[in-house]
């Protein structure tokens, strides 16, 4: 493929695979812990943080992954403090944090121009920088998930049981938090910030409607997040459009066809049992 021979599209091939890998994985702790609108929150605030970096002249693919890793952080505090309003402190950092992104945007004059491949991703965004801190995040995740794989499956389902079962579930609930925000923030210059929680959530849907038990809903996952991925880069560079809507609109059709062919399946299998019935 000639695509491949330029180094921007080689970084973002890499780029959207480790991405591919660590985010659907995360989507599917996400869901089953109610917790899906907390990508799309990160993602506004991390652009809060590269806002930041932007004025300040720091590195804005730095200042984005800090502001995000430190919202989640205070995500996770604001839920501990309303355990009965669950999805408040979700609603406060994110105004708060699009907020913040406004009035920063505004001090520094050509500054909105530029936003545009960070809210909706561009293949030349990915730097030899963000690639490594990609890289340095999905290894991070894979590890965290393997090492701590029990743990977090008896928080997701019980959090009450597995804290009576010895987990430390505030200190691995925090983790969890850091682990997001680093995951969203990572994710930012290849599917923008906007469509951010798409590539995470999308592939988590699809796994959790077809899977018949927890491994494969993740392996699922990961599958249709990496296939998503790569399919909607070629399509981007092909047909010049920006890659995260171009990945979100593959994974959205992904969801449909999975909806329709088990709607069909269990069709099929209604009109078999009341055949049999029947006869």
């Amino acid at each position: 493929m000639d695509m491949l021979g330029y180094e921007f599209m080689q970084r973002a091939f890499w780029a959207g695979g480790l991405i591919g890998i660590i985010g659907p994985l995360l989507g599917v702790y996400l869901m089953l812990r109610r917790q899906v609108l907390m990508a799309d929150t990160l993602s506004h605030v991390s652009l809060a943080g590269v806002a930041l970096g932007s004025v300040l002249q720091w590195n804005p693919a730095i200042s984005g992954f800090a502001v995000a890793v430190a919202g989640g952080l205070v995500i996770e505090q604001l839920r501990r403090s309303y355990r009965t309003y669950s999805e408040l402190p979700v609603a406060i950092i994110m105004t708060s944090g699009l907020a913040l992104a406004v009035v920063l945007m505004s001090l520094k004059q050509n500054l909105t121009k530029s936003f545009s491949s960070y809210l909706f991703g561009s293949i030349v965004a990915v730097s030899d920088t963000q690639l490594k801190l990609i890289a340095v995040v999905a290894a991070a995740g894979l590890v965290y998930f393997i090492v701590l794989r029990r743990p977090l499956y008896n928080l997701t389902f019980d959090e009450e049981t597995a804290s009576i079962g010895g987990v430390h579930t505030g200190l691995l609930s925090f983790s969890f938090a850091v682990l997001t925000g680093m995951t969203v923030a990572a994710a930012m210059p290849v599917v923008g910030v906007l469509l951010v929680s798409a590539l995470i959530v999308l592939p988590a849907s699809i796994a959790l409607r077809i899977a018949s038990g927890f491994t494969a809903a993740v392996l699922i996952s990961v599958g249709v997040g990496l296939t998503g991925v790569f399919s909607g880069l070629t399509a981007s560079y092909y047909i010049n459009t920006p890659p995260g809507g171009t990945i979100a609109l593959i994974l959205l059709v992904f969801l449909l066809i999975a909806i329709a062919v088990q709607r069909l399946i269990t069709l099929k299998n209604r009109r078999y049992i009341h055949k049999s019935t029947t006869t």
